[in-house]
């Protein structure tokens, strides 16, 4: 045999297969691989959110907050269905409409006053004749309050009842009530409270364990006005509440349907008692303008109170009238005539499907409903949902793009009587959104001032908002008419005018914008009861400044908020001239949703919640430490599972980071993204707040104590140093124990999928 023939065949043989190679490599197009192997590695593509941006339109925006807030809509209304039928025909548009669209309707059990029989609250002489009513409805100061559907001033669950007083205290601010019950028997009063601070059944709750028999409610200039009291000041002449407006609101605690707590309130339900229903008050509560409370307040007797507002007069504590008063000799009486009944609320839901990861969901909602008109409350967050939805829509018909994960539009029913809509979706699909929402963003009242951004959201939605933020540049601030601009806000990016007005410094990024959370809102009861949503971000435009003068001012919300006064007019004139905030918050949101959607890898910071951890822990340490040793209970472990947290959401950042920069396998992304998914819902412990409905996350749950850690291990820290019995210093040991077995389980969520 010729070898030197068979090795230079073999020679000649590697070459050609080694050229072939190279020609396969460097000649042949990437682009001739499979559509599906390309979709698997297609990244979110920039030039296309600059096409939705450019394409968001505030005129479209003005028109359908027009038609939205055109009637007054309370939930289950005529009007409230008329709306519901407005947004499916949108969404089902051949146009610009969505894949799927369907109603989903719940039996819910609500609260309305009796039409005819008006709630009020009357000062009543010894001769059975009345000297004073509260106003049945606001003053019509525009044609809109003229409307045959208004719906009453009420405070939805209050319960029934007539109490008449002779006694009657003032005490604007609840806090304040231990203090007043340690000079003034409380017991068989009547107290007059201001809106501000606690949330409004939490007042009457309070007030009636200090023997307080009913609760009167109304909104104080000072809070709302910047002391403005005056007609003149008030709308139609400004965006300032004017003297008979009077802030609607629902009166209880909990989230979603209160018969049918953690099940869809379907007709097969089970339905617990009126009597087991827990969070709600007991004593009758009703609200009032600050023209009514005016005539109660300046004329009450006792001692000067320890706040003052801005009604002209000096507040006193009472009990009782001065002599020289009209009143003098009177009663007072609160009476409450709401209905409770069950009745069938919609939600309108709207689909995209994913292109490669169908079966992982980003949510997008607002509520639909509203105590009268609620052009701001909630229409604005509509509005602007109603125009992202068609600029994506019209892309979708076209052909032009579909998300690689699914997309859930929320239009959510009956949210004013306590976030119902979105927990009874919440509930029927809990297993699905439990394991496969990535997460859900939340637009409601996406304008009521137009100086600068607020978003809320838990730490790992930080960097996306960012990314959005500083794409957007801030909006045109206009006057009244529409012509001036406050110099300097329009050359901003929305992220630089955002950081000049809420700020903080953080230790890994130096000075950034603040970002909050509000277990109250809409995201609140998605995330505490499925903790499924791995992030939730509210974005809305907040106030910094008036539209009729630019000054600062101290308002907690727009004046107008719940009142017959939050109307189209209302919002054009002083909230948002020419809509182009709303169209800022459009884009912006619109901005966030495709980066969540279309990500490759989901634009989310783990390790932002180091910095909170490690907050809540020097906390915890600085209050805590020195009872806790005492009673031999450590914190060490505690610490030990933040630094664990921290190190893995550093090694998944790095790993991430290196994904970036390689050909990964999509099996590989798809497990980080898992991890990052999965996050959120590590931090929750359905066992955690037995007494608390729907709460379960144990960073964001509410608390009672000042203490800013753990909320669970605040509260049962407080309660134990108030009482320093073992049993509740067991409890603070328990509490440690579930914060620690949350951190673990984060970190655990974090590190790689084979590591135990």
């Amino acid at each position: 045999m010729n070898w030197w023939k068979v090795a230079g065949g073999i020679l000649g043989g590697g070459v050609i297969l080694a050229i072939g190679l190279l020609i396969g490599h460097f000649g042949i197009s990437k682009d001739t691989k499979p559509q599906w192997v390309k979709e698997l590695y297609t990244d979110l593509d920039e030039e296309f959110i600059k096409e939705f941006m450019k394409e968001v339109d505030n005129k479209r925006i003005e028109e359908n907050l027009r038609a939205l807030s055109e009637k007054p809509h309370v939930a289950t209304s005529q009007a409230d269905e008329d709306l519901v039928q407005l947004i499916l025909s949108r969404w089902r548009d051949p146009q610009i409409g969505l894949d799927e669209v369907k109603e989903e309707r719940y039996d819910v059990f609500l609260s309305f006053p009796d039409s005819k029989n008006p709630n009020n609250v009357a000062v009543v002489r010894s001769d059975g004749s009345t000297s004073f009513t509260s106003q049945y409805m606001e003053s019509p100061l525009t044609d809109d309050q003229k409307h045959p559907d208004i719906l009453q001033p009420f405070l939805a669950y209050a319960p029934n009842g007539t109490v008449t007083i002779e006694k009657k205290g003032s005490n604007p601010e609840l806090a304040l009530l231990v203090n007043l019950a340690k000079t003034i028997d409380l017991n068989g009063t009547i107290a007059i409270v201001r809106y501000g601070g606690i949330g409004r059944v939490n007042k009457a709750i309070n007030a009636e364990k200090f023997g307080v028999i009913g609760v009167i409610i109304y909104t104080d200039p000072k809070n709302i006005n910047d002391g403005k009291s005056d007609p003149h000041d008030s709308y139609p002449n400004s965006w300032y509440l004017p003297p008979s407006g009077v802030e609607r609101g629902s009166f209880k605690e909990n989230f979603g349907d209160q018969l049918t707590p953690y099940y869809p309130a379907k007709d097969f339900t089970y339905r617990i008692p009126e009597s087991q229903i827990k969070g709600i008050s007991n004593i009758p509560a009703q609200p009032i303008g600050y023209e009514d409370a005016k005539q109660l307040i300046c004329n009450l007797s006792g001692s000067e109170a320890p706040w003052q507002g801005s009604l002209g007069c000096t507040y006193n504590t009472g009990p009782g009238f001065v002599q020289t008063s009209l009143f003098s000799n009177s009663d007072v009486q609160i009476n409450v005539y709401n209905k409770r009944t069950i009745k069938s609320s919609a939600n309108v839901m709207g689909f995209i499907r994913g292109a490669v990861e169908p079966d992982r969901y980003i949510m997008y909602g607002n509520h639909r409903d509203s105590w009268v008109h609620g052009a701001i409350d909630p229409s604005s967050g509509t509005a602007v949902m109603l125009e992202i939805t068609r600029v994506l829509g019209r892309k979708l018909k076209e052909g032009k793009w579909r998300p690689r994960r699914s997309i859930i539009f929320g239009s959510w029913g009956a949210e004013e009587f306590g976030l119902i809509g979105s927990t009874e979706f919440a509930e029927e699909y809990y297993s699905k959104l439990r394991d496969r929402t990535a997460a859900y963003i939340n637009v409601d009242i996406a304008v009521f001032a137009n100086a600068s951004l607020r978003a809320q959201g838990t730490p790992p939605a930080q960097s996306v908002i960012f990314a959005a933020s500083k794409q957007e540049v801030g909006p045109d601030v206009t006057d009244a008419l529409g012509q001036v601009k406050i110099p300097g806000d329009s050359s901003l990016t929305v992220y630089e005018n955002w950081k000049n007005h809420f700020n903080r410094d953080s230790p890994h990024y130096g000075l950034i914008p603040q970002m909050h959370f509000n277990e109250g809102s809409v995201y609140g009861s998605v995330i505490h009861y499925t903790g499924s949503t791995s992030n939730t971000l509210e974005v809305k435009f907040t106030n910094v400044f008036t539209k009729c003068d630019y000054k600062k001012t101290s308002a907690r919300i727009y004046p107008a908020y719940h009142t017959a006064f939050d109307t189209f007019d209302y919002a054009s004139k002083y909230i948002d001239p020419g809509f182009t905030s709303h169209q800022t918050v459009a884009r912006t949101a619109g901005n966030v949703l495709l980066r969540l959607s279309d990500s490759i890898i989901l634009p989310l910071g783990a390790r932002d919640y180091v910095e909170l951890l490690e907050n809540y822990y020097n906390e915890a340490e600085k209050q805590f430490l020195v009872n806790l040793n005492l009673h031999k209970i450590s914190l060490e472990p505690l610490k030990t599972a933040i630094n664990r947290y921290k190190t893995a959401s550093e090694t998944l950042e790095e790993t991430i980071q290196n994904l970036k920069e390689t050909d990964e396998t999509p099996l590989r992304i798809r497990m980080v993204n898992d991890q990052l998914m999965l996050l959120e819902r590590a931090f929750t412990n359905s066992m955690a707040f037995p007494n608390r409905l729907y709460f379960s996350h144990v960073l964001w749950a509410t608390r009672s104590s000042s203490f800013a850690t753990f909320p669970g291990l605040a509260d049962a820290y407080q309660q134990a140093t108030e009482t320093d019995t073992t049993e509740d210093w067991h409890m603070v040991h328990h509490q440690l124990t579930i914060a620690i077995q949350a951190v673990e389980s984060a970190a655990s969520t974090l590190e790689l999928a084979t590591k135990l």
